[in-house]
C-alpha cells in the first residue's frame, strides 16, 4: 500500500503543516475517512461533519483552523483546500510511466518517427509519416492515420482514432473510443439528392488538452478544427468542423456545439448544452447544463435558457399559456391602446 508522510506531502505541494506528522495511507471523504486517511473542507455546508470525522488530517482554510482543530488530527492549511486535494490525489495516483518500445503485434506502416521511449501496445495500427514525442503510451486498438503527429507525453486510449493529418500537442490524454478528425458535416444540395464536400481541414489539439471518451471532434472543411491549450472535453461531446474553443475552457458531458462557432477563453459549458453555429462566445462565459445559445455572447456572464422543471399536468398547463402568448400580448396592446385613447377622451 502507497503511504506519505504529511511532511512529504508539504513538501512537494506547500501549505502549512500544523499537529503531527503522520504516515497517510489514502485520501477519503470526511464521513468515511479513518485514523490513516486525510480529507479536505472546501464547501462551507459540511462544516458539521468536522467534529465527527475521524480523519488523521484535515486541508481546511487558515481561518478554519481552530474549528478544523481536533485531538489527535493533523491539519494542512491551504488557501485553496479544492485544489490542494487534487494535487495530493494525483501524489497517490500518479500516472504510469511509458515503457519504451513496439508491441511485436502492432503494425507501424513505412516513414513513422517513433521516439524510442514511447511505449506502442499490441494491436495498435499507425499510418505513414507518423511522428511520435517522447513518453507517449498508445494503448492497445489505437488507430493513427497518415502524417499525424502527436507530441511529448501522449495518452491515447483504448480505440483512440486519429484520422490523417492531425495534430496532438504534448501531455495531451484522449479517453477510449474518442474520434478525432473525423469528416465535417459538409453538404450541398444537388437538384435531388446530396452532394458531399471534401472536408480538407484537420484537428489541431494544443498542450495539455484532455478529452472524454466517446467524444468526437471533426476535421475542419477548409480551415482547422482547433481545441486550445488546457481545455478539458468530458465524455460524448461533438465537436463539428472549424470550431475553435479557446484555451482553459472546460466542457460538460454530451454538449453539442455546430459548425463554425468559436468559443472564447476559461468558459464553462454544461451538461447537454447545444451551441449552434457560426457564433462567438466571449471569454469567460458560463453556459448551463441543458441550454440552447442560439446567438453570439458578446459579454461574458452566466447565461441559462432551460424551461423549469414541473410535474407534467403543471407543464401542459403552462404549455398552454405560452402557446397563447403572442395573442395575450396583442390583446394587451389593444387593451392599452383602448385605455390611452379613453384618458386623451377624458382630458
Amino acid at each position: 500500500m502507497h503511504t506519505m508522510k504529511l511532511s512529504a506531502i508539504v513538501a512537494a505541494l506547500g501549505g502549512e503543516l500544523r499537529g503531527d506528522d503522520r504516515e497517510i495511507q489514502r485520501l477519503a471523504p470526511m464521513d468515511e475517512a479513518g485514523a490513516s486517511d486525510i480529507t479536505f473542507l472546501a464547501n462551507p455546508k459540511y462544516r458539521s461533519q468536522l467534529a465527527s470525522s475521524a480523519a488523521a488530517a484535515v486541508i481546511v482554510k487558515p481561518a478554519l483552523a481552530e474549528e478544523a482543530t481536533k485531538v489527535g488530527r493533523s491539519l494542512i492549511l491551504a488557501a485553496d483546500p479544492y485544489l490542494y486535494f487534487a494535487k495530493v490525489a494525483r501524489l497517490f495516483s500518479p500516472l504510469p510511466p511509458a515503457q519504451g518500445g513496439i508491441h511485436p503485434r502492432a503494425v507501424v506502416a513505412d516513414g513513422c518517427r517513433i521516439a524510442a521511449s514511447s511505449e506502442v501496445r499490441e494491436l495498435v495500427s499507425i499510418g505513414r509519416n507518423v511522428t511520435i514525442g517522447e513518453r507517449c503510451i498508445l494503448h492497445p486498438g489505437v488507430v493513427i492515420g497518415d502524417d499525424v503527429s502527436l507530441g511529448d507525453d501522449v495518452v491515447l486510449y483504448p480505440n483512440v482514432v486519429v484520422y490523417h493529418g492531425c495534430r496532438l500537442g504534448s501531455r495531451v490524454m484522449v479517453h477510449a473510443g474518442a474520434v478525432i478528425g473525423a469528416d465535417g458535416f459538409g453538404l450541398a444540395w444537388n437538384s435531388d439528392r446530396w452532394f458531399k464536400i471534401p472536408q480538407t481541414g484537420v484537428v489541431v489539439i494544443a498542450d495539455d488538452v484532455e478529452i472524454g471518451a466517446n467524444t468526437t471532434i471533426d476535421r475542419g472543411a477548409l480551415s482547422d478544427t482547433v481545441i486550445g491549450e488546457g481545455a478539458k472535453l468530458d465524455n460524448q461531446i461533438q465537436i463539428a468542423h472549424n470550431v475553435t474553443v479557446g484555451a482553459h475552457t472546460a466542457m460538460a458531458g454530451c454538449a453539442a456545439v455546430a459548425g463554425s462557432t468559436r468559443i472564447g477563453a476559461r468558459c464553462t459549458i454544461g451538461g447537454a448544452a447545444r451551441i449552434i453555429g457560426h457564433l462567438e462566445i466571449a471569454d469567460g462565459t458560463h453556459v448551463g447544463a441543458g441550454t440552447l445559445i442560439s446567438k453570439s455572447i458578446r459579454k461574458a456572464d452566466a447565461y441559462t435558457a432551460v424551461y423549469p422543471m414541473a410535474t407534467h399536468k403543471e407543464w401542459l398547463a403552462n404549455a398552454a399559456h405560452v402557446r397563447h402568448l403572442d395573442d395575450l400580448v396583442t390583446r394587451v396592446k389593444q387593451l392599452e391602446k383602448a385605455l390611452s385613447t379613453a384618458q386623451q377622451n377624458k382630458d
